[in-house]
């Protein structure tokens, strides 16, 4: 890569959006100089970095054992999420996380130095996977679910918004999201009574866990051992808040289970759950509607669910099929 000359005084700038952001991060030349001199400040060889393109923030791998990731001061919240779960989860989970190495700001903006984990990353593995191995990583990802949301809250517990709060705006907000984002009239038809629903089948006010939001193939690591492949590393905690348990079963609904009863069985088996009653289905459908990335068009990973299900109800049996 051919790296532009920065300003000399190696400055990071100031973005009013994340529009801007985007579009300068989108160019690694820009910042990539900046980048490695934060890391030669901490005596990190910088002789072969690797940038990754995709994510939020600035993201670079510094070798084979390290990562930098700068936040933007308009993404604090993230850096804020980020640090203080690596801080909480330390040692207290059975798979591997990233050990935080060091810490700072550089013209506003914080960043992590962070341990990189070993083993392939799940996005890259997960579509050729064999159904059985699908089922079995599904069920560890219940388990790691259940696991990481044993551990108590600590400081975690001061994210903001506070579950309540999210939550009604989340729903305030819901029909105008899925109506700019195209949803079929057939679904908005029954998003009202969902929503009624919601309000008593989701809780408001029991007691919080920690909720990584995002259980998705992009953001853990997969190993195979004797032809059995295994969750192998979780990383990437920038959007952890505080709130009710089943949340976090959303990505791999979504994303992973694809309507196929033994996969959807593996993921609520090993989260602690047993065969899903209506109540529960109604449930994670009105929270699929009120995620804070919530776009079904997008996020339904089974081939035509648009034509297989005529309303809402039927959607909900589709993604959480028996």
């Amino acid at each position: 890569m051919t790296i532009k000359l920065v300003a000399m005084s190696m400055t990071l700038p100031h973005f009013a959006d994340a529009k801007t952001f985007r579009a300068w991060r989108s160019d690694p030349p820009q910042w990539l100089p900046i980048a490695l001199d934060i890391a030669r400040s901490h005596g990190i060889d910088v002789s072969a970095p690797h940038v990754f393109s995709t994510g939020t923030n600035l993201v670079v791998g510094l070798g084979e054992k390290l990562i930098l990731k700068i936040f933007p001061p308009l993404l604090r919240a993230q850096f804020v999420s980020e640090r203080g779960s690596l801080m909480q989860l330390a040692g207290r989970l059975h798979l591997p996380i990233p050990e935080i190495v060091a810490e700072g700001e550089r013209d506003g903006w914080p960043y992590l130095v962070i341990a990189r984990l070993a083993g392939m990353l799940g996005s890259e593995v997960w579509p050729s996977l064999p159904e059985a191995q699908k089922e079995r990583v599904l069920r560890q990802i219940g388990e790691t679910i259940a696991a990481v949301q044993r551990v108590p809250l600590g400081l975690l517990a001061e994210i903001e918004p506070r579950w309540d709060a999210f939550m009604r705006t989340q729903m305030l907000g819901c029909r105008n999201r899925h109506t700019r984002l195209g949803l079929a009239p057939k679904f908005l038809e029954g998003l009202d009574g969902l929503l009624r629903d919601a309000a008593t089948l989701i809780p408001m006010d029991a007691p919080p866990v920690i909720l990584i939001g995002e259980y998705i193939p992009e953001n853990f690591l997969l190993a195979c051992h004797d032809g059995d492949w295994s969750l192998a590393g979780l990383f990437d905690f920038g959007d952890v808040r505080a709130g009710w348990r089943d949340y976090d079963l959303l990505g791999p609904s979504a994303f992973m289970s694809a309507g196929r009863p033994g996969r959807v069985r593996s993921l609520l088996e090993g989260f602690g759950y047993e065969k899903p009653d209506y109540a529960l289905k109604r449930r994670l459908m009105a929270l699929l509607l009120l995620h804070q990335a919530s776009d079904l068009n997008s996020h339904i990973c089974i081939e035509g669910w648009q034509d297989k299900a005529d309303d809402l109800v039927a959607l909900q049996e589709l993604v959480w099929a028996e």
